[in-house]
């Protein structure tokens, strides 16, 4: 009875200790990082864990693999918690290790591609890394010179420098597209009709030195912005972008995704053998926190997982996927990022246990990823898709597009009008709206387990004087249509197509009040 009573005196001391956790600097971890697995003494330690800054890497059961610097580890042991050192970040790779591609050998493998296959790719620089590399990433499709109505996609790999088996990974799928291109009819399918863009080293200055963190010593997946303390709108809402004093490498995928209209993308990381969905963080800690398009994402999920045996049959998820934050909870991770601000489904793919497996392991993990790779790229053409217009000028318009039901919107492409909304096979109505334009609704749209439905649509202007502002002038000119058509101008008053200048084109016109078209 007496040694029970230690017993419950002891974990309640520990649990106690846990919660008072003193909070880290969540800035960057400068000189020794030392990896280190912790014991959870509760679920709720991983949560004050995440809200003190400690720098979560991975969970399985009761133990959290954290990177943490001298200072973290002190304040680790002071509140109680175990911890076993397993590694330390930076330590040069293991020689027996070699094989893997260094940034000299990415760089000029990449340059090959591109001067090999000038018709069906395009070799670009997001910018530098902190110590002076190129970030490069490859677009493959069957024109890259010309802006097209056809979905945007990405792989991104090497957040972390010290998980490159993703890096081996892209360059695979480049080199399957680029070789097979003109053999394999499912590949020209592809990439005839997508716009394919991989990025297979995100970090190289953390890739040279076998380190987690860039340069500056950032973990680049916690520091792009979190919602909603640093943005709490979208890109069509005119939210800022937000890039200032990021990253350097953050700050350029930032830009370059705010600068194109990705559908679906995904990013490589090792440690863990699972595929990550949305969201890794809404406020609720390490429970699980799906989206509005929690069913999409657990379908698209599984077209990589299935394909993948040893991640498909994992004994830690069921059918080696999960959502984030029911893992555990991370802020400023670039997959909740790429989904609420820009409207791109992400998914984070954990391709190994093993931080960095043997060379000689490369082409059994390509066998093991080669169909999931391309499979989940071909998904981003399910659902609904088409091109918005102005219809009076034929010109494309920067639209949202909705789904009744569902708060999450999609954007056209500003250059071509095109959207593409990922969907389960379904009936959906969708609402498509423009600042200066008529709302327009279409119901019982039917989506089939097949190609996207086809579905374009034109916008009314209520800018009737054509001055590039909704305002007096507009209903000036509105106000003789009233319940007539036949006239030219009448029937441009006609905002919603249904015959009648009536109620509803007066709505149309009172929503878009004293706002600008462009």
């Amino acid at each position: 009875m007496k040694n029970n009573i230690v017993l419950a005196i002891v974990v309640c001391r520990l649990i106690s200790s846990a919660g008072a956790l003193a909070a880290v600097d969540n800035g960057p971890r400068l000189g020794p990082v030392t990896v280190v697995e912790v014991v959870l003494p509760n679920r709720s330690a991983l949560d004050e864990l995440a809200e003190a800054g400690y720098n979560i890497s991975n969970v399985r059961g009761d133990i959290a693999t954290i990177h943490a610097t001298a200072a973290e580890l002190e304040q680790l042991a002071e509140a109680g918690y175990e911890y076993l050192e397993i590694g330390v970040d930076g330590q040069p790779a293991d020689k027996a290790l070699g094989g893997y591609h260094n940034y000299a050998g990415v760089t000029a493998e990449l340059a090959d591609y591109a001067a090999a296959y000038p018709d069906i790719c395009r070799l670009y620089t997001l910018g530098q890394s902190v110590e002076g590399r190129e970030l490069w990433a490859m677009l493959i499709t069957d024109d890259p010179n010309t802006e097209e109505d056809e979905p945007e996609f990405k792989y991104i790999s090497t957040m972390h420098g010290d998980e490159p088996l993703g890096t081996e990974m892209c360059l695979y799928f480049i080199d399957m597209l680029l070789t097979t291109y003109d053999s394999n009819d499912r590949v020209a399918e592809l990439v005839d009709n997508t716009a394919i863009w991989v990025v297979p080293l995100m970090n190289p200055d953390g890739l040279e030195t076998n380190s987690r963190y860039n340069a500056n010593g950032y973990d680049l997946n916690r520091t792009f912005p979190a919602y909603p303390d640093d943005f709490t709108g979208t890109m069509f809402d005119g939210e800022p972008l937000g890039d200032g004093g990021r990253p350097v490498e953050v700050r350029r995928v930032m830009q370059w995704t705010a600068d194109n209209s990705f559908v679906s993308s995904a990013n490589f990381h090792t440690g863990a053998l699972v595929v990550n969905y949305p969201y890794d963080d809404d406020g609720k800690g390490s429970v699980d926190s799906p989206t509005p398009d929690d069913l999409l994402f657990e379908d698209v999920s599984r077209r990589y997982s299935v394909h993948n045996i040893p991640m498909w049959n994992s004994p830690y998820f069921n059918d080696g996927i999960t959502n984030g934050a029911a893992w555990y909870s991370i802020s400023g991770g670039m997959q909740d990022w790429n989904y609420r601000y820009a409207s791109c489904n992400d998914v984070t793919i954990e391709l190994s246990d093993v931080k960095k497996p043997s060379a000689a392991l490369i082409p059994d993990f390509w066998d093991d990823n080669r169909e999931s790779m391309l499979s989940y790229a071909e998904a981003v053409h399910i659902g609904v898709r088409g091109i918005v217009t102005d219809r009076s000028t034929g010109q494309p318009v920067w639209a949202e597009v909705r789904i009744e039901g569902n708060s999450h919107p999609v954007f056209t492409d500003a250059d071509v009008g095109d959207y593409h909304r990922m969907l389960l096979p379904g009936t959906y109505n969708l609402i498509f709206d423009a600042p200066g334009y008529a709302q327009f609704l279409i119901e019982n749209v039917t989506v089939t387990d097949g190609p996207a439905t086809r579905l374009d649509v034109e916008l009314a202007s209520v800018d009737l004087d054509d001055d590039g502002d909704v305002d007096l002038g507009d209903f000036a000119e509105f106000a003789p249509c009233w319940r007539q058509v036949g006239c030219g101008l009448c029937e441009e008053a006609d905002f919603t197509g249904d015959g009648n200048v009536e109620e509803d084109d007066l709505r149309a016109l009172a929503q878009n009040w004293l706002t600008g078209v462009e």
